[in-house]
């Protein structure tokens, strides 16, 4: 698989993973900052690794614990999994679509909540743990299931992309924080999510697949089309890396059963037109110059 093909998909999700959880950090800094209770920075901090810890901790089971595993159990665990994956595609980017403008003054008022609890500041722990974990916990299921459903892998085109896209969101979210930065952020989490629709129907037409190669699902026999014989094969060929990036970033298959095909259409389209109506709404209300951070 073309590197930059496989490096793409995995930069932006990374990227837009990752700029959520820099901004969360920067929101818990600034108002401890804000507040003059700096001696609790270390706890925020602790929250922050232990959260990406867990997350780390994630991904690698899901990487190597199903290697001793029959190929049907693989099948059935990486199709059931994919499904699941691409269920947390709507929660994001419908959350983030409607909560990003509210998202800061939303953690203020559980970092403050907190400390009128507990003054010593041990629930701030937990805060970090739960806002930066759950984004953690979501990239390693969402990039695993991406990365499982390429037709080829290039380890080092992942990781790159993974690892490019999670600096560009800390440095982002570091000049957003220190204001050096004014990003739209409602309009980034828009694009993105967007992207992630199209990704994630992949995905799922992708992990039906699996699960008809697992006989769990019927009909791994029966093709809706077959257009392999058009699909470029020289490797110089231009329309080549296009179908390369077309599989890489949204799991294009020439050759789809009917289950998949529906499933794809099943996912695709109601998401994208409730998602395109919170969208445009947001767009509507937004007053001029809102949504930036910095």
């Amino acid at each position: 698989m073309n590197f930059w093909a496989a490096f793409t998909g995995n930069f932006l999700i990374g990227l837009r993973e990752g700029l959520e959880a820099a901004l969360v950090v920067g929101i818990l800094i600034a108002y401890i900052h804000k507040t003059q209770r700096t001696h609790l920075l270390p706890k925020i901090w602790a929250g922050v690794a232990f959260a990406v810890v867990v997350s780390l901790g994630f991904g690698a089971l899901l990487t190597y614990g199903p290697k001793t595993l029959t190929f049907e159990a693989k099948e059935a665990i990486g199709g059931s999994l994919s499904i699941i994956a691409v269920g947390f595609v709507p929660w994001m980017i419908f959350w983030m679509g409607k909560n990003s403008r509210q998202m800061s003054q939303g953690l203020r008022d559980s970092l403050s909540a907190s400390l009128e609890k507990d003054g010593r500041g041990w629930g701030i722990i937990w805060i970090a743990i739960f806002a930066v974990g759950r984004e953690g916990i979501e990239t390693a299921l969402f990039i695993w299931a991406t990365v499982r459903s390429a037709v080829e892998k290039s380890t080092p085109a992942i990781a790159a992309g993974v690892v490019g896209g999670l600096v560009v969101a800390i440095v982002l979210g570091y000049l957003i924080y220190r204001g050096g930065v004014r990003i739209n952020l409602s309009m980034f989490f828009t694009v993105t999510g967007y992207f992630l629709i199209v990704v994630a129907a992949g995905i799922i037409s992708y992990g039906f697949g699996d699960l008809q190669e697992a006989s769990l699902l019927p009909g791994w026999a029966h093709h809706a089309w077959d257009v392999s014989n058009w699909v470029p094969q020289s490797s110089v060929n231009p329309l080549r890396w296009l179908y390369e990036v077309s599989v890489a970033l949204f799991q294009v298959n020439p050759t789809p059963t009917w289950l998949q095909v529906i499933g794809w259409n099943i996912y695709f389209w109601p998401t994208l037109y409730f998602f395109a109506r919170v969208a445009h709404a947001k767009v509507g209300k937004a007053p001029k110059g809102e949504n930036k951070a910095g």
